[in-house]
């Protein structure tokens, strides 16, 4: 009798068709626009009401979708998990953070906090991979945890960079704040990268919960 164990890590799934990429592309050119025409990054005084929105709203977009759509949840579920997975390696490019702390450019409590976060993710997505692949023994608790882990980090990396910043919120702010995230390229990584990491992490979860 064939196991979810045995099934899901050769059962490869859709991967995402042109439309995602448009979706994505579009996404992309107005988050760049926003910010090019400063509207992402507030005053100095003011809380940071439409980046809060740029993070959140997708995510939020993606679950009213997912709810209120048969043929969006169809594609949802019908990802290719392993590639799911496989895309949280990438966050092992949030050390850079931590070198950048180091170079006196970012505030500690943030760059740890984010940096060694993304680390510790992207290298246990590698493992969670090599499980979904290999069918190991609880291989959907690994990757659960992977996930969940991954939203914990981006919670940690958001509230930290709010308490460092120089607005109304940076009540742990020090000498170095957070302006060189409102640089190219770093400035697409709260509001574009965080927000589609997230989703992507939502739709391995409503997989596996469906598993």
């Amino acid at each position: 009798m064939t196991t979810l164990a045995d099934s899901a890590p050769t059962n490869g799934g859709a991967l995402p068709g042109w439309r995602t990429a448009a979706v994505l592309a579009a996404w992309f050119v107005l988050v760049c626009a926003g910010l090019k025409a400063g509207v992402l990054w507030p005053a100095p005084d003011h809380v940071p009401i439409v980046l809060l929105l740029a993070i959140l709203g997708p995510p939020a977009v993606f679950a009213a979708a997912y709810a209120a759509s048969t043929v969006f949840r169809a594609f949802v579920l019908s990802l290719d998990l392993r590639l799911l997975t496989a895309v949280q390696c990438w966050r092992v490019l949030g050390g850079v953070f931590v070198a950048m702390h180091a170079h006196a450019l970012l505030p500690g409590l943030f760059a740890y906090s984010a940096g060694y976060g993304d680390l510790l993710v992207g290298g246990f997505a590698l493992f969670a991979l090599m499980a979904l692949l290999r069918g190991a023994p609880h291989w959907q608790v690994t990757l659960v945890t992977l996930n969940l882990l991954g939203l914990a980090d981006f919670v940690a990396a958001v509230a930290t960079g709010l308490l460092t910043s120089t607005g109304p919120l940076g009540i742990l702010a020090g000498e170095i704040g957070t302006v060189a995230l409102q640089q190219f390229p770093l400035y697409l990584i709260p509001s574009f990268a965080v927000p589609l990491w997230i989703i992507i992490h939502l739709a391995a979860l409503l997989q596996l919960r469906r598993l």
